[in-house]
């Protein structure tokens, strides 16, 4: 009975309140689920104030599942260039290859299914499941997963694993409105529930939150440790020109233009110039710069001034930046 009163609340405040969102036009069956696909590959790992001018730009050049199937790669990394995690933008290309091939060009209804295909995980899937075929799934996304610890005021390191976050999340509930309960879930973590400063007085669900009882919002978090890596990226520089390669050797990045690098395993005295993350790697980099140019495989001069006209991740975009600063 409380799940049911739970989900009635939680709705009733997204029907006031949730945001004018991009992918949640109201357009035919078939263009909300491919508007949903698309969507929910962007939304991983990238925020959705990121991710809204990125979807309109690739759904105004791509606008259903039969054109992205056929894209060719330059455009589809062009088109996505600047939300990083360029696996992605190929996983779904994949995806809507095998969606026209093998299941007719509509998405498959099936979680199963879903899960089969290249980029599309638990979380992905159940996402689908419940925005575009209104099927009784939750997904947990960093959002819902706030909501959820709070609420049951989760702290324990056993209480925050995915596994038992799984297994509580019943005390949601379901809804007939299956599309519209997993959004509100999510807004409901985006809008109030917020990791710091949450909005406890506009919660439709604060009356019976444990963390608002004892007024202790803190959330614990589960370690992830970064990977430690050491790289000494090679400059190359002809007037106004730098050499880029194609990426090849490293698993990040892959097929990318970067600056040629190689990997340093324990170095000593190590001096680094520039830090990036990416995903779980702690990138330290250390520049050198060469004026003996030798020849790579599958490279090609770039003028900094032109840098707009290719495509570059942004991984190489802030090494010019730096190197032209310095």
């Amino acid at each position: 009975m409380r799940e049911k009163i739970i989900t009635k609340k939680i709705l009733k405040w997204y029907d006031i309140s949730k945001r004018s969102l991009p992918w949640r036009k109201k357009v035919s069956l078939q263009k909300k689920q491919y508007f949903t696909l698309v969507s929910e590959f962007m939304l991983q790992q990238t925020q959705v104030a990121t991710v809204i001018p990125f979807f309109n730009r690739f759904i105004k050049n791509l606008p259903s599942l039969t054109k992205l199937a056929n894209v060719e790669e330059k455009k589809l990394i062009k088109l996505w260039e600047g939300l990083g995690y360029y696996s992605r933008a190929r996983n779904l290309k994949k995806t809507a290859n095998l969606i026209v091939n093998n299941f007719g060009g509509k998405i498959p209804k099936n979680y199963d299914q879903l899960k089969s295909l290249p980029g599309i995980g638990n979380y992905t899937a159940s996402a689908i499941m419940a925005i575009a075929f209104n099927k009784p799934f939750v997904p947990l996304d960093g959002n819902i997963e706030r909501v959820l610890k709070r609420y049951l005021y989760l702290k324990k390191d056993s209480e925050i694993k995915k596994d038992n976050l799984l297994k509580k999340k019943s005390v949601l509930g379901i809804s007939s409105r299956s599309s519209d309960y997993a959004q509100a879930l999510m807004e409901l973590g985006a809008l109030i529930c917020k990791p710091i400063n949450p909005v406890c007085d506009q919660c439709p669900i604060s009356k019976n939150c444990k963390s608002y009882k004892k007024k202790d919002f803190t959330l614990t978090k589960s370690v992830k440790n970064n990977k430690e890596k050491y790289f000494i990226l090679k400059v190359y520089k002809k007037k106004q020109k730098y050499l880029l390669v194609k990426n090849t050797k490293f698993n990040f990045l892959k097929n990318l233009s970067i600056f040629p690098m190689e990997e340093l395993f324990n170095p000593k005295n190590f001096n680094e110039n520039l830090n990036f993350k990416m995903s779980n790697m702690n990138m330290n980099i250390k520049i050198e710069y060469s004026k003996d140019y030798k020849k790579f495989p599958s490279s090609y001069w770039v003028d900094r001034k032109k840098m707009n006209t290719f495509m570059l991740p942004s991984f190489t975009k802030k090494v010019v930046q730096y190197l032209e600063k310095n």
